[in-house]
């Protein structure tokens, strides 16, 4: 394994240029692809792509809100204390490694916002906990369970499932293509058996994987420590109004205990924590309990300045990925149709009721890699493989989670949602798909093993 893991480096490391770069070629390969499938111009496509390229403005400020939000609640003293002695626990490179695959694989389950966070801040800590350890293989493990964030607790396309919002009398579920007439309860996607057991196996596998293609010593690429120190300020006692309200804890408190307040309210409101927790929620926390950690407005403020730096590759290439997905879903063409539907009805062409629940889970991995954002994969695919795989014989639960698995597999070597664990790292892409490579073999093999088990065994039927 550690042979094909330095293969898989000096692959990427040689071929994958810059993150941004990336998603440039990117756009060129599905223009060039999306001219024949859509039956359109490049005028047209020119147009399609100017039109979207601003169509993940909102999202861009709440992955930029991640970054900024989890760097300050990490720098906080209470925190740094708090991981410090979780990764001070391990005590050789391997455990390191093992350490933070596995919390960043529960992290992840539970949210993934959080998990893209946490698995970011335990992965410094071990950085400066242990000496020897791969710090590319490190921030690589961290980033390896993002394969398994969209089955889990905070899967959008299951939760939409069980949204009574997403009903509607004449058509059906949002995005079913009318395959789905009532809500599909958690049971029967997230907390299934079949998909419990997927999830749980590829976390421990991967934290033995991760752990065994550590590098030989000599080929260990470690971090300059002096990178991983958060410089300490030197705050001046308060001598005039303006300083005393800017070191004031009071005023932090004030509106820390609104916030709390806020949080619990909104829990009870939408009925758990379970229920309640999406990106805009977790960064609510992150901001609320970071500034409660830091203790005074102005040490906040500041916390908050070092860490917006990290948000330069979300900025600038979030805008082009929703230039991507916008040329993916374009079908105003002579074709009547999308480039994202014809390499969806290609799967479901070749498949039966056996085969359709892998299918559908290999082509969302290949339209993923091209539409990474889990809400407009749904609505691109949702319409055409829920009715599908309903006329085949096969539950619509099974369908979804097939797309959501599909959606969440091809992360592990699509830089888009990298960018915020990479900024708190410190990295470049290169630095980690080589590992994720791997990764991404591991979890595709056993979840194509889980898919088949559920066509041959009957679960997937109607």
């Amino acid at each position: 394994m550690r042979a094909l893991s330095n293969f898989f480096v000096r692959v990427m490391n040689k071929w994958l240029p810059d993150s941004f770069l990336f998603c440039v070629i990117l756009t060129i390969i599905v223009f060039i692809f999306a001219i024949p499938a859509a039956g359109a111009g490049p005028l047209m496509l020119v147009n399609a792509w100017g039109s979207g390229f601003w169509g993940l403005l909102a999202f861009s400020m709440q992955m930029a809100m991640v970054i900024v939000t989890g760097s300050a609640f990490a720098t906080s003293p209470a925190i740094k204390k708090f991981l410090g002695w979780l990764a001070g626990k391990a005590k050789t490179p391997a455990q390191g490694i093992m350490i933070t695959t596995l919390i960043s694989g529960i992290v992840m389950f539970v949210n993934w916002g959080a998990g893209l966070i946490v698995g970011a801040l335990i992965g410094r800590e071990v950085a400066k906990k242990v000496k020897g350890v791969d710090y590319r293989l490190l921030m690589a493990a961290a980033y390896s369970v993002i394969c398994i964030w969209h089955p889990g607790v905070s899967g959008s396309i299951p939760l939409a499932l069980n949204t009574a919002s997403n009903l509607n009398p004449d058509t059906g579920m949002a995005n079913t293509g009318g395959a789905v007439t009532e809500l599909i309860p958690l049971g029967e996607t997230i907390f299934a058996p079949w998909n419990q057991i997927t999830i749980w196996i590829i976390i421990v596998v991967l934290v033995f994987v991760m752990a065994a293609i550590h590098p030989k010593p000599e080929d260990v690429v470690t971090i300059d420590p002096a990178k991983l120190v958060d410089n300490e300020r030197v705050y001046e006692k308060p001598n005039t109004p303006a300083t005393k309200m800017e070191q004031s804890r009071i005023l932090t408190w004030i509106i820390g205990i609104a916030g709390i307040i806020y949080i619990v309210y909104h829990f009870i409101q939408v009925g758990g924590v379970l229920n309640g927790l999406d990106l805009n929620t977790v960064n609510f926390i992150f901001l609320i309990v970071g500034m409660l950690l830091h203790g005074t407005p102005i040490r906040y403020v500041h916390a908050v300045g070092d860490a917006a730096a990290g948000t330069a590759g979300v900025m600038l290439q979030f805008p082009f990925y929703a230039g991507i997905q916008a040329l993916m879903i374009f079908n105003g063409g002579s074709t009547g149709t999308s480039l994202a539907a014809v390499i969806s009805n290609f799967f479901v062409s070749i498949s039966s009721t056996v085969t359709f629940p892998i299918f559908t889970y290999l082509a969302a991995g290949v339209v993923n890699f091209f539409v990474p954002s889990g809400g407009g994969q749904w609505a691109v695919q949702g319409p055409i493989m829920m009715p599908a795989g309903l006329g085949i014989g096969v539950k619509p639960a099974v369908t979804a989670m097939g797309i959501a698995w599909g959606d969440a597999w091809t992360n592990l070597i699509q830089p888009f949602w990298a960018l915020p664990a990479l900024a708190i790292a410190g990295l470049g892409v290169r630095d980690i798909m080589g590992y994720c490579a791997l990764a991404l073999i591991f979890a595709g093999v056993i979840t194509c093993i889980a898919f088949v088990i559920v066509g041959v065994s009957g679960i997937s039927a109607v």
